[in-house]
C-alpha cells in the first residue's frame, strides 16, 4: 500500500469510526425507547416481530365497537330532534299556531 493511502486512510479512520458508534448507540437508544413504551419492534421489512393478539386486547376493540355502534345511534336520534327543532324555529309562526289547534281540535273530537 502506498504511504500517502495508507496516512489518508489513518486520518478518515477516527471520524468514520465515530460516526459508527454513534449510528450503533442511536439504533440501541431508540429500540430501547420502543420497548419501555411499549411499542412493538419492527423487522427488516416494518412487520411486527412479535404482534400481541391477547384477550384482553380482543375484549377491548369489542367494548369500543359496541360503543361506537351506541354513540352512532345516540347522533341519529339526535340529528332527527334537530330536524325538527330547526323546523319549528323556521316555520312561520301563524302556521304553528294553525297545527297547533288543529291538534287541540282532534284531541276534543
Amino acid at each position: 500500500m502506498e504511504p500517502d493511502k495508507a496516512s489518508f486512510i489513518l486520518e478518515i479512520l477516527p471520524y468514520a469510526s465515530v460516526i459508527a458508534v454513534a449510528g450503533m448507540g442511536g439504533w440501541v437508544i431508540n429500540t430501547w425507547l420502543r420497548i419501555k413504551n411499549g411499542y412493538p419492534l419492527e423487522g427488516s421489512w416494518g412487520n411486527a416481530l412479535h404482534p400481541k393478539t391477547d384477550q384482553e386486547a380482543v375484549e377491548r376493540v369489542r367494548l369500543v365497537t359496541q360503543e361506537n355502534a351506541e354513540l352512532r345511534a345516540e347522533i341519529g336520534s339526535m340529528k332527527d330532534r334537530l330536524a325538527n327543532v330547526e323546523r319549528i324555529v323556521t316555520d312561520e309562526s301563524h302556521r304553528l299556531t294553525s297545527d297547533i289547534e288543529a291538534l287541540r281540535d282532534n284531541r276534543t273530537n
